[in-house]
């Protein structure tokens, strides 16, 4: 059995969440979150920056750990157990482009349940909801702008 580690990140902008569109082959393999696997050296922050860099060219920064989650998969090699350590981040534009080397056919920025529906797997939808409850408590401790009152005569 193979162990593995991978970070990424639900990577928001103006209130959207950037997903990337996997089609292999020419076939539908799903809406994603951008994750990678770590490198030796890299804290989970570093590697989950990295990744959406990579997969979406994104400059992203980390706000906040979400969370882990766990799944295993087959492969000729036996099962390989693999954990994904999740950030919230926020990214500096809406730009963004696919890395076709990793087989991301196209990808957007999506509000929150558009997101919801289009994810293809169920734990990277329980990390969207957090990521947007913690990225709704960071918004209400921003301090907003004094607003004026003008002087009516």
């Amino acid at each position: 059995m193979l162990e593995t580690v991978s970070c990424g990140g639900v990577v928001i902008y103006k209130g959207k969440v950037l997903l990337l569109y996997k089609s292999q082959n020419k076939k539908y393999a799903g809406w994603v979150l951008p994750k990678g696997t770590m490198e030796e050296g890299e804290t989970f922050a570093q590697t989950a920056a990295r990744e959406v860099f990579e997969e979406a060219s994104v400059t992203a920064k980390v706000l906040s750990y979400l969370g882990s989650t766990h799944y295993s998969f087959k492969v000729c090699e036996g099962i390989v157990n693999k954990t994904v350590h999740w950030h919230l981040m926020y990214a500096n534009s809406y730009q963004f482009k696919p890395q076709r080397e990793e087989f991301f056919a196209d990808g957007g920025y999506y509000k929150k349940h558009e997101a919801f529906h289009l994810l293809k797997y169920n734990d990277e939808r329980q990390m969207l909801l957090r990521a947007f409850d913690e990225y709704d408590a960071i918004q209400k401790k921003q301090p907003r702008p004094a607003k004026t009152i003008k002087n009516m005569k």
